[in-house]
């Protein structure tokens, strides 16, 4: 809990039981969870938990830089623990969202434009993971 404490100090913000326990959640599970998910998740070890103290958290954590709030998910916010420059890969089938590693220069040169310094990357792909690719192969197989 050191480290979670940690953290929430050097993005500024005064750790508390729910935010620890919300950016622990955050570190711990790389689904890239909703609120209400996490609510769900949160809420039998901590009964006094309310999805407003969820939501404002979640708020808080992502103005102050602590976690990505990702929307790549066209119905409902994500919420990423890892704030280092990486893209996110959404299954269309599933719905599971996976990180992707990507090289990412503090700065770039456009023709035209100059040099940019670049401070955050949102890069989403979207399509099939391995396990619905197949299972969508072995139902056109089937109609066949």
């Amino acid at each position: 809990m050191e480290r979670i404490k940690q953290h929430l100090l050097d993005h500024d913000v005064k750790p508390s039981l729910q935010r620890m326990a919300v950016m622990k959640y955050l570190m711990d599970n790389k689904t890239h969870p909703t609120a209400d998910m996490i609510f769900n998740e949160l809420f039998p070890s901590i009964p006094t938990l309310s999805k407003t103290t969820v939501y404002n958290t979640l708020k808080l954590l992502t103005d102050k830089g602590a976690i990505l709030m990702i929307g790549i998910d066209e119905k409902n916010a994500r919420f990423d623990g890892d704030t280092s420059p990486h893209a996110h890969f959404r299954c269309k089938g599933c719905g599971c969202i996976y990180d992707i590693p990507i090289d990412v220069n503090n700065t770039i040169f456009v023709d035209g434009i100059g040099e940019l310094t670049i401070d955050e990357v949102h890069v989403y792909y979207k399509g099939s993971c391995k396990e619905c690719a197949e299972a969508h192969a072995e139902n056109d197989q089937a109609k066949s």
